[in-house]
């Protein structure tokens, strides 16, 4: 319990939807091309492009893009949304507060695994971000009730960008890199995201079905590789 809502860790890729849902807000719908991928982003250290291995194309589809995880389309998108836009939608989705660096795309902030579970949830719930609670509810042994968390769901996103995530990200569980539970025979319908850090420390899996959403992720309690590659 104290992991899920204490510790932060880093998402990688299982952040790449937040910089997608400020990008659709902003105009970008999920046919349009991100260009120029290959152009180095300017970073107060210099040059930087990130590493890529799921493709060398120099313009994806945004759609393409997440299914694939590209890295590039994604750092490229948050330059071209802003990174105080992102980072806005961050702290509105309730991940709390992110660094606002270019690599935040690639997920260098630190989250908790509960937040992160939130959020995607809001996607599910059509825009709505409920705040996740233990308890719900307390009665004495003559139904008398002593305690009830009355608190309602916060719109955070329109239900047209919820829709289009959601659109997005069942790309992602039906042909992207979260596939692999269909091979396994998963056959529900199902969104969500992967994500790895450097130097495999972490590994993340965050996204729900019609009625559920959830979040998973592995690692150790000191960072270490989990396993190479």
């Amino acid at each position: 319990v104290l992991f899920r809502s204490q510790a932060r860790r880093q998402p990688g890729s299982a952040f790449k939807p937040f910089v997608y849902a400020a990008a659709i807000d902003a105009g970008y719908p999920p046919a349009s091309i991100i260009r120029h991928l290959n152009d180095p982003i300017d970073t107060l250290e210099g040059a930087w492009a990130p590493e890529d291995e799921h493709s060398a194309d120099d313009a994806l589809p945004l759609r393409t893009a997440l299914r694939t995880s590209s890295n590039r389309a994604a750092v490229r998108l948050l330059q071209d949304v802003g990174i105080d836009k992102t980072v806005e939608y961050a702290r509105k989705l309730g991940v709390g507060n992110v660094p606002s660096v270019p690599s935040l795309a690639l997920g260098s902030g630190e989250v908790t695994l509960e937040s992160m579970t939130a959020a995607y949830g809001a996607f599910a719930n059509r825009g709505l971000l409920s705040t996740p609670r233990f308890i719900r509810r307390v009665e004495d042994r003559d139904g008398q009730l002593l305690f009830a968390t009355d608190a309602p769901p916060v719109r955070v996103l329109s239900e047209s960008t919820a829709f289009l995530m959601t659109s997005l990200l069942s790309d992602v569980i039906d042909a992207g890199t979260g596939a692999g539970a269909r091979r396994l025979g998963f056959k529900a319908p199902a969104a969500g995201k992967t994500g790895t850090t450097n130097d495999f420390n972490d590994a993340w899996f965050v996204g729900y079905t019609p009625t559920l959403a959830a979040g998973v992720w592995v690692g150790f309690d000191r960072p270490q590789t989990i396993l190479p590659n």
